[in-house]
């Protein structure tokens, strides 16, 4: 792939996911078993709108199947999976339909709250879709209406599996196929700090004394659907959430309100200001710390610590109606860390939602900023 960024004046060069290769691999081989024509490069497009010309490898041609493979290219970001071969097996059916399903060294998920649901191959919703939309065309081209079985496999997927976090999540088996823009953007630390920087900068320029936080997507989401306000009010801190109160101390903000998922924010109760899963997954640890001091059962503690997501979590302390005094618990934590962060020198607050549940819990002088921010 020769499509580049420049980020911290470094000229660096894009990759393309698993879900990309997936679904290339599986364009491919649909495409020869369809056809009966080899093929030596596919194109697809990206969600990203980037579209891709890669090289077909290890074309197997047989009479009811067609079995090829596409090699992983992360560019110049660093990823367990560069190199790796991608296969799509794809076979005709009787019953109409396209169905995806994992092979070798595709992991399979064992816990509930992850995209796929327990029992499903770990290929996540948009390569997927990625899969099944570029099916669908070759279908179409060639005229074929009757059903497509492909079986998606990455032979060293499960030793690679072993530097991921797929064990602890309750993947098991293989890698998980990944990908929501079907290109990988090299990602330079010191650029996100600096544009975090810039745009706090100009906010107090501004005349801005107090800053409304969040981590990404998920949390411009729920502050403009469940808050009402303009999600553009917050500056946007990716995992640098340290940095940002830096930064805001910095600059002579009077407050800076945090609003995030559970599953970021937490990690903050333990200590953790960047909360980039390279360097740590406490998730679980330190909820179930503070259900066991909220009251919460050793077994339903070692329940807790098998969970793979927060919402998995929660609901098991709704069901132990201890999820309010745990959720204090850990708010008053985060309180604690970001106000010892800033020095006790501005104001500080946090907000905890989840996908599932909503609204979860806030720290004392979350309301108090969120008015001032919006009366500003």
């Amino acid at each position: 792939m020769e499509e580049y960024i420049v980020k911290d004046g470094k000229k660096l060069r894009l990759g393309y996911t698993t879900g990309s290769c997936a679904a290339a691999a599986s364009k491919a081989a649909a495409w020869m078993l369809l056809t009966g024509r080899h093929k030596e490069t596919i194109q697809i497009n990206t969600p990203k709108g980037i579209t891709l010309n890669l090289g077909v490898q290890q074309i197997s041609m047989e009479d009811d199947f067609v079995s090829c493979a596409i090699e992983k290219d992360s560019g110049d970001d660093p990823d367990v999976t560069k190199g790796s071969l991608v296969f799509a097996q794809v076979s005709r059916t009787e019953t109409p339909g396209i169905t995806i399903d994992g092979g070798q060294g595709v992991g399979r998920v064992t816990k509930r709250g992850l995209d796929q649901p327990v029992g499903a191959a770990a290929i996540n919703s948009v390569p997927r879709q990625m899969i099944l939309e570029n099916l669908e065309e070759v279908c179409r081209l060639t005229d074929y209406h009757g059903g497509l079985s492909v079986v998606i496999s990455v032979p060293n997927g499960e030793e690679l599996a072993k530097k991921t976090f797929n064990p602890r999540l309750g993947i098991v088996g293989g890698i998980s196929i990944l990908g929501t823009t079907g290109i990988i953007e090299p990602m330079s630390e010191q650029a996100l700090v600096d544009t975090i920087r810039v745009e706090l900068r100009h906010r107090r320029a501004n005349g801005a004394e107090y800053v409304l936080l969040t981590p990404g997507n998920y949390g411009s989401d729920y502050i403009q659907k469940e808050i009402g306000i303009d999600p553009k009010t917050a500056v946007l801190t990716s995992n640098f959430i340290g940095d940002a109160l830096d930064i805001c101390k910095e600059l002579g903000f009077r407050g800076a309100l945090l609003i995030g998922h559970i599953g970021k924010l937490v990690k903050i109760a333990g200590g953790m200001l960047n909360t980039h899963s390279k360097y740590g997954d406490c998730r679980m640890d330190i909820m179930a710390a503070h259900a066991g001091a909220a009251g919460l059962s050793s077994s339903k503690m070692e329940e807790m610590l098998d969970c793979a997501t927060c919402d998995d979590a929660i609901r098991i302390l709704k069901e132990c109606d201890l999820c309010t005094q745990t959720l204090d618990r850990i708010s008053n934590r985060i309180s604690f860390i970001m106000d010892h962060r800033v020095a006790g020198e501005m104001k500080t607050g946090a907000i905890l939602f989840s996908k599932e549940y909503g609204f979860l819990s806030e720290t004392k002088d979350a309301r108090s900023l969120l008015k001032l921010i919006t009366e500003e």
